[in-house]
């Protein structure tokens, strides 16, 4: 591909908007790639807000219609930052008009919409990619190479949970820019699609396709008032939900996640078990990977804290010396980097519409379980 840059045209300015912008910047600080991004446009419709957002990151111009932005000539990529509602009818756009598109996560509101974004996506032939960005902490990256190395031998059992505690209160309302999540016509679930969808991809990722679910869901709190209109309305997003699962190579696994976990703002761990070895991971403590294995001499036999932040870990030859760790905002400075190199390399990175049409696969049959109170299988792509 002769192209040296790609110009990106962002939808939304919020949390995702501010991480994505920054990881658009940086890249190029610290990765040596064959095609770099450019901050060409931002699009939002709050125009004040819109215009500060755009001198805060860089970005060249605005525009206060998604639809505009996308017809521009000058756009190659899409980035979708915007409530799950939305995701479908921009990344559909998008396609149609000849654009890559980034989408942040969960792809869709449900499985049915997810198929149609992939069959537009691939009748369209154009480079895409979901914001999953936790496979690019180095530390889970890791992981992941160790597993593909067969050292912790048969999986037998994977457990993962997402803990938040900020929508205890019940006069917290619903809706609207900041709340959205609350709201289940522009989220389309809880915690299911926000916080155990990074779980499932994680786990879909590290350990393979899962096969059933059996899951309970709660909404502790029935009725909020609507932030834009001051209603008082029913409550439909899952507030906590844990299931089990059962993946296709045998293993057995239990994931949780909920936001009335007092005294927890982003607990999100995960554990392995294998036949020979243990690993562990803490978003809390996100450059380390615990490592435990069994066929260690019995006397030295023990749990192992992995530094990663040494040149031969994923990733950290591009940042500074070993011993000095990364946070949450380089997991996107990552994912854009393998995003561009899968651009000019022809091969697509990780995970594309495709795989995350699997993870959304789950949170349907998750959600399915909890309401029929029975195993669910999951559909596969």
């Amino acid at each position: 591909m002769s192209k040296k840059s790609l110009n990106v045209g962002i939808v939304g300015y919020g949390f995702m908007g501010r991480t994505h912008a920054n990881a658009f910047r940086k890249v190029v600080n610290f990765f040596d790639l064959p095609i770099t991004p450019v901050l060409k446009a931002a699009c939002g419709r709050d125009e004040a807000k819109l215009k500060a957002y755009c001198e805060r990151w860089g970005w060249e111009t605005a525009e206060t219609d998604w639809r505009k932005l996308i017809e521009r000539k000058d756009i190659d990529i899409i980035d979708i930052c915007t409530p799950n509602d939305s995701h479908a009818e921009i990344a559909i756009a998008a396609a149609r008009a000849g654009k890559m598109v980034m989408c942040e996560k969960p792809l869709s509101m449900d499985g049915l919409q997810g198929e149609e974004m992939v069959r537009e996506i691939e009748k369209a032939g154009v480079a895409n990619m979901v914001w999953y960005n936790y496979r690019r902490v180095p530390a889970v990256t890791f992981a992941k190479q160790l597993i593909d190395e067969g050292r912790l031998g048969r999986i037998f059992h994977y457990r993962a949970k997402f803990l938040q505690d900020w929508t205890i209160s019940a006069d917290l309302p619903q809706g609207g820019a900041g709340l959205w999540r609350l709201d289940a016509a522009a989220a389309g679930s809880g915690v299911t699609g926000d916080l155990l969808a990074h779980c499932i991809d994680t786990a879909l990722w590290l350990n393979g396709t899962i096969g059933s679910v059996s899951a309970m869901t709660e909404t502790f709190i029935k009725e909020r008032t609507h932030s834009a209109t001051g209603q008082k309305q029913e409550v439909k997003i899952d507030d906590a939900c844990a299931f089990l699962a059962r993946f296709d190579n045998g293993s057995l696994a239990t994931f949780e996640s909920t936001r009335y976990a007092r005294g927890h703002k982003a607990l999100y761990t995960l554990e392995i078990n294998g036949e020979n070895a243990s690993i562990a991971w803490d978003l809390h403590d996100l450059h380390r990977l615990q490592y435990f294995d069994h066929r260690d001499r019995g006397n030295l036999r023990g749990w192992r804290s992995i530094h990663v932040t040494d040149g031969d870990h994923p990733y950290m030859s591009k940042w500074w010396v070993p011993g000095l760790q990364i946070g949450y905002e380089h997991t996107f400075v990552h994912q854009v980097a393998d995003f561009m190199e899968g651009v000019a390399s022809g091969t697509p990175a990780a995970p594309t519409f495709r795989d995350a049409l699997e993870t959304q696969y789950v949170c349907d049959a998750v959600l399915n379980s909890a309401k029929n109170g029975q195993w669910q299988s999951v559909k596969h792509v």
